[in-house]
């Protein structure tokens, strides 16, 4: 007898749909009204931009294996977006400086991640973890808890407002964004050589692949994303604090697993994890609407979390 499975990414983009229609039948929902069901989607859409391009150096982490996870990726984005919100102060000439700069910080501490990693032999939990505190407490001794700047006119008309057709400028950078870490993952050698040591370090090596630099790279990578998600992030929200990043930590790795990605690594996609950031997304919104609190909030998404992974398990053990 064959047993049919689904793909993660399809179960997790059906799950999403099946969780926008759910919202419709709230006190608050859109009903029957499709131009505000269209409006609602729109809005979930553009909620899930951030965590998703956030998510995306996390995917490429844990595609590399070896236990491969980011937790300073919380702490990178408020510097970023400290950085961002500072060196713009309102200007829009200092729009591009600040992206150039944000992307350099964030690639330079993923690259120190990647380098403690590969060449200490430190575990990806241990270095991140150690990170996110060295970056949590710069951003105290630079800021004193206080920040002062102003995001770029230009930076709310692209990021925050619609820009094609009613569409938001930060659903079309995603569109882009997507694109080019499908081409990425799946067009180069970076990208097969990403899955190669993920599925087996040792094999990879022998093969010929620079397994070092490739772990480095991912990381820094990683980094370099969490900046820019930081720099979207305040051009959406207009405001800043020393805290905007952590909201993100756990939403990153959630929609990484949720999205199909194996958490040991070796195989996973972008698209999986835009699915997976998108049924969070719906998720925080339905329970927000609900008036749920933050404590059920973290419950659920946690048990969501669970449950995928464990479908996910038992569909590969059929597949082997």
């Amino acid at each position: 007898m064959t047993r049919r499975t689904i793909s993660p990414p399809l179960a997790a983009v059906l799950l999403a749909v099946a969780l926008f229609l759910l919202s419709g039948f709230l006190p608050n929902g859109f009903g029957g009204n499709l131009d505000v069901a269209t409006a609602q989607a729109i809005n979930i859409v553009r909620l899930s931009v951030f965590l998703g391009i956030i998510a995306a150096g996390q995917t490429l982490v844990i595609i590399s294996g070896g236990e491969g996870i980011d937790l300073s990726t919380g702490a990178v984005v408020t510097l970023t977006a400290i950085l961002t919100y500072t060196i713009v102060n309102g200007s829009n000439e200092q729009v591009l400086p600040a992206l150039l700069a944000v992307l350099v910080v964030g690639g330079l501490i993923g690259l120190i991640n990647g380098a403690g990693v590969a060449f200490l032999a430190i575990s990806p939990l241990v270095m991140t973890l150690g990170m996110a505190g060295v970056v949590s407490g710069l951003i105290l001794v630079i800021t004193q808890g206080n920040v002062s700047g102003a995001v770029a006119p230009i930076m709310t008309q692209l990021i925050a407002r619609p820009v094609l057709a009613g569409i938001p400028g930060a659903i079309l950078i995603w569109a882009v964004f997507a694109a080019l870490m499908w081409l990425l993952l799946e067009r180069t050698a970076f990208g097969k050589h990403l899955f190669a040591i993920g599925t087996n370090r040792t094999t990879a090596r022998l093969s010929g692949i620079h397994v070092t630099g490739m772990i480095i790279g991912a990381y820094a990578i990683s980094g370099m994303l969490a900046g820019l998600g930081g720099f979207l992030v305040v051009g959406n929200t207009g405001v800043v604090h020393i805290r905007i990043g952590d909201p993100f930590l756990f939403p990153s790795i959630a929609a990484v697993a949720v999205g199909g990605t194996l958490l040991t690594g070796g195989k996973g996609s972008y698209f999986g994890t835009m699915a997976g950031a998108l049924v969070l997304t719906l998720i925080t919104s339905l329970l927000t609407t609900m008036q749920m609190q933050e404590s059920v909030r973290r419950m659920v998404l946690g048990a969501t979390l669970l449950a995928m992974i464990a479908i996910y398990g038992r569909q590969r053990g059929f597949r082997q």
